[in-house]
C-alpha cells in the first residue's frame, strides 16, 4: 500500500479540522442521559490473568456492577472519578490557601504558635502531629488539582474514569466478549474485550525512544497501547533469521466508529524497521480491512523496530491499539468460500505458518448462514474466517468461461463457487429462463473476506446488456463501509438463453478472489435488528425499542416480533412492522422493580412467506454515527435490560368544581399580611394573628 493514498485523507482532515472532542456525538447528544463508555484499555488480556483495565466514559455515577458476555471473567468495580467542576476547583483551592497560611507560621516556629496566633484564637497550640496532618491534606489536595483525570477534558464522551480489576479464568474461552458498566442510570453501551492466550505487553511512556524501549524477545505477545496526538509508539523486537513473523494491529476492530473523527475510527498503520533504521515493510490496512497486517520474512538475526501510528497522526485516549506478534498461524484465503448444508466440503487454505492447507468442513448438523473458520498450530489459534453454508444446489465454476461461447451451463437455482483467477477475468453462466421468470443474482465475496469487488451484468443470447450492478448495500453488515458485493433482481423479457457474467469492478484478480455466486428466483426472506442493545427502565415502567426489519428479495410483508422465553414480569407492546415498513418503535414494559442483576432478552420475528410460516431471532445491534453522518447497525451479543429503582408515582389531576363560574370581573386586592382577614358572617375564622415584630433593644 502506497503512503500517497493518505494524502487525499489528510487534505481532507484539515479542511474538516475539528479538535478531537469539540463535537458532541450526535446520536449520543440525542439520546436519554445514560451511562456511555467510550473506551476500555488494556481491550483485553490473557486467560489465568488479574489486571486492572481504565474505562472512560461518561454519566457514570453510581457504578457498581461490570456485565460481561461469556463465561470466566469476574470484574470488580475499584475506583471512579469525575472531573472537578469550577466551584469544586475554587472549594480547593481556598482551603489550599488557608492550610498554606495556617503552615507558614508554624513551620518557622516548629509547630508552636506567635503571640499574635494565640492572640487571634483561643486554640491550644499546634502539636506536630497537627502539622503533619494539615501537610498532609494539602499535599492530597495538590495532587486533586494536579491529576489529568480530575480536569475537564476537551472531548465530555470521556469525560469520567472508572478503574476496574478483571480475573481471568484458565479455561476462560478465547475470543471477543462485551463489557458493560451497570451504574445507578442502567446499563452503559457494550465495549470490545478479547480473552488471549499469549503473554501481554503495555506500552511504556518511553515508547517514543527507542533506544529507552526494551527489547521484546519472547514471542508471540500482544502488545497494548494508546496513541495521543502526534504519537508514535515503538517496540524492539528480538527476532530470528528466518522466522515468518505475523503483526497484526486491531484498531478499529476495538472500536467501529467513531462520531467525531474522519474517516470514522483510529486508522492505525505499522511499520517494520532494520536496526538501521531502514523501513521493511509498512501497512495502513490489509486488503478492505481498515486494520493493517504485516507479513515479513526475517532476514538475519537482530534487533528491529516495530512501529504504530494514525496514518495522519491524530489521537487522542480512544486510540487503543493490540498488535499480535509473532510467528502465528494467519489465514489469508479459503476455497471454496461456503458448502452445502449437510455435506462436508474440502477447503483449500492459503496463508502463513499455517499447519495444514487444507481441511474439511462438516455442515451435518448446521443451519444456514455463516460460521467461523480457524487453524490450530499447536497451542496457537490462527485467525477466523467466513465460511457460508446453504440449502440450494451448489456447483463449481469451470474455466475457461469467459465469454458467451465458453460460458459454463448451469440449471437454476443454483450456488456456484467461483474464483476471478487474474486481472481482467470474467466469469460467465449461461441459463434457459422464459418470460415472466423472476431472477436474482446475488455475489457473496467481501461478505466472506474475499477483496473481490464484484461486477454483474445480465445479457441476451445476443450479448445485449439488460440490467447490470456494482455495490449493493447491505444494511445487516453493520461494520462494512464498501458495499462491494452485487446483486441484480429482473424480470426475463422472453423465452431463451440469458447469461450472467461477473467480474472485478478494479480489473483485479488472483487467488483469493474467491466468490459465492446464487442465481435463481427471489427468495423472499427478512432479517431483524433491536436497537438499542442496552435497555435501562424503572421498575413497572415503559420504554421504546426500535425494530429494524431488513427485507430481503421482495419480501414486503407483515412481521409479527414477540418475546421468546420472556422472563416473569416482561411485555412486549406493538409486536408488528406492518407490511413495507423497514422498522417500528414498540414499547417494553418491565416489572416491578429493581432487579438486581441485569436481564436477557430475546425477541424473535415471524412471517408467512409464500404459504409458510419463517422464524427469525432479532439481533440486538447499536445504532453507531460515523464521521459525524454516516449511521450503521452495529450488532451486539447480547439484549441487556436493567431495570432501576421504582416507577414515579403517576400525580392525578384533581377534579374540578362543577359549580356555575360567572364571568362578572373581580378586582384583585394587595394581600394584607399584618392583619388576619376578617370572619365571613356565620362561620369560623380559623387564621392566626400575624406575629408582632420583633425589635432588638438599643
Amino acid at each position: 500500500m502506497k503512503r500517497s493514498k493518505w494524502q487525499t485523507t489528510l487534505l481532507l482532515a484539515i479542511v474538516l479540522a475539528v479538535a478531537p472532542g469539540t463535537l458532541v456525538f450526535a446520536a449520543r447528544a440525542r439520546a436519554r442521559r445514560g451511562p456511555a463508555i467510550g473506551y476500555a484499555y488494556p481491550a483485553g488480556g490473557r486467560q489465568g490473568t488479574t489486571f486492572e483495565v481504565a474505562i472512560a466514559g461518561r454519566f457514570l455515577d453510581g457504578v457498581t456492577d461490570v456485565v460481561t458476555s461469556g463465561q470466566g471473567i469476574r470484574a470488580t468495580v475499584i475506583e471512579h472519578v469525575k472531573p472537578l467542576n469550577g466551584k469544586q476547583i475554587n472549594l480547593l483551592r481556598d482551603r489550599l490557601k488557608e492550610l498554606q497560611k495556617k503552615v507558614k507560621p508554624l513551620k518557622k516556629g516548629k509547630g508552636k504558635k506567635t503571640t499574635d496566633d494565640q492572640a487571634n484564637t483561643d486554640n491550644e497550640p499546634v502539636t506536630e502531629k497537627d502539622l503533619e496532618t494539615m501537610e498532609k491534606e494539602m499535599a492530597e489536595i495538590r495532587e486533586k488539582l494536579a491529576n489529568p483525570k480530575n480536569r475537564n477534558r476537551s472531548n465530555p464522551q470521556l469525560s469520567e474514569d472508572v478503574t476496574l480489576r478483571i480475573v481471568l479464568a484458565p479455561d476462560a474461552e478465547p475470543g471477543e466478549r462485551e463489557l458493560r458498566l451497570k451504574t445507578a442510570q442502567g446499563l452503559s453501551n457494550p465495549v470490545a474485550f478479547y480473552v488471549g492466550q499469549l503473554p501481554e505487553y503495555a506500552e511504556k511512556e518511553t515508547k517514543n525512544k527507542t533506544e529507552d524501549t526494551e527489547v521484546l524477545s519472547e514471542l508471540p505477545i500482544v502488545i497494548n497501547g494508546q496513541i495521543m496526538p502526534g504519537d508514535v509508539d515503538r517496540f524492539r523486537l528480538k527476532l530470528s533469521k528466518g522466522a515468518r513473523l505475523v503483526m497484526a494491529a486491531s484498531a478499529r476492530e476495538l472500536t467501529p466508529y467513531l462520531a467525531d473523527a474522519v474517516p470514522g475510527w483510529f486508522q492505525a498503520t505499522l511499520a517494520l524497521y532494520d536496526a538501521n533504521g531502514e523501513e521493511l515493510a509498512y501497512a495502513d490496512d490489509y486488503r478492505f480491512h481498515p486494520d493493517p497486517v504485516l507479513f515479513y520474512e526475517i532476514p538475519q538475526d537482530g534487533q528491529y523496530v516495530l512501529e504504530i501510528k494514525d496514518a495522519i497522526y491524530r489521537g487522542r485516549e480512544d486510540f487503543v491499539y493490540r498488535i499480535t506478534v509473532g510467528e502465528m498461524p494467519f489465514v489469508t484465503s479459503i476455497f471454496p468460500l461456503g458448502g452445502k448444508v449437510g455435506a462436508q466440503t474440502t477447503v483449500r487454505m492459503k496463508g502463513w505458518n499455517l499447519p495444514t492447507d487444507k481441511l474439511t468442513m462438516d455442515a451435518n448438523d448446521k443451519e444456514p448462514g455463516i460460521l467461523p473458520l480457524s487453524l490450530r498450530k499447536d497451542e496457537l489459534v490462527s485467525n477466523r474466517v467466513p465460511f457460508a453454508v446453504d440449502t440450494l444446489p451448489e456447483c463449481m465454476e469451470t474455466e475457461s468461461n469467459n465469454n458467451h461461447a465458453d460460458a459454463q451451463k448451469i440449471t437454476l437455482p443454483v450456488i456456484v463457487n467461483g474464483r476471478i483467477d487474474k486481472p481482467g477475468d470474467w466469469d460467465v453462466f449461461g441459463f434457459k429462463g422464459n418470460a415472466g421468470d423472476k431472477i436474482v443474482a446475488e455475489v457473496y465475496a467481501r461478505r466472506l473476506n474475499s477483496p473481490l469487488d464484484s461486477l454483474l451484468k445480465l445479457t441476451n443470447a445476443n450479448g445485449k446488456k439488460l440490467i447490470a450492478n456494482d455495490d449493493h448495500e447491505d444494511k445487516g453488515a453493520g461494520l462494512t463501509t464498501h458495499h462491494a458485493d452485487s446483486l441484480l433482481s429482473t424480470t426475463l423479457p422472453t423465452n431463451g438463453f440469458y447469461y450472467i457474467h461477473i467480474g472485478d469492478a478494479q480489473t483485479k484478480g488472483g487467488a483469493a478472489y474467491g466468490y459465492r455466486l446464487r442465481i435463481g428466483p427471489p427468495r423472499p426472506d427478512f432479517e431483524l435488528r433491536v436497537v438499542p442493545s442496552s435497555i435501562n427502565a424503572r421498575g413497572g415502567a415503559t420504554v421504546p425499542l426500535t425494530v429494524y426489519a431488513l427485507r430481503k428479495d421482495g419480501f414486503t410483508g407483515d412481521i409479527a416480533v414477540t418475546l421468546k422465553d420472556a422472563p416473569k414480569g416482561f411485555t412486549l407492546n406493538g409486536r408488528r412492522v406492518p407490511a413495507g415498513k423497514d422498522q417500528m418503535r414498540l414499547t417494553l414494559k418491565v416489572p416491578p422493580g429493581p432487579i438486581k442483576k441485569a436481564m436477557s432478552l430475546s425477541l424473535e420475528g415471524r412471517a408467512e412467506i409464500q404459504g409458510r410460516q419463517v422464524v427469525r431471532q432479532a439481533i440486538p445491534a447499536d445504532d453507531m454515527m460515523q464521521a459525524f453522518i454516516y449511521r450503521h447497525l452495529v450488532c451486539a451479543k447480547d439484549l441487556k435490560v436493567a431495570v432501576i429503582g421504582r416507577a414515579k408515582p403517576k400525580v392525578q389531576a384533581k377534579k374540578r368544581n362543577k359549580k356555575t363560574v360567572t364571568s362578572t370581573p373581580v378586582k384583585k386586592r394587595k394581600p394584607n399580611t399584618n392583619k388576619s382577614a376578617p370572619a365571613k358572617k356565620g362561620s369560623q375564622n380559623t387564621a392566626k394573628p400575624a406575629p408582632k415584630k420583633q425589635t432588638r433593644p438599643e
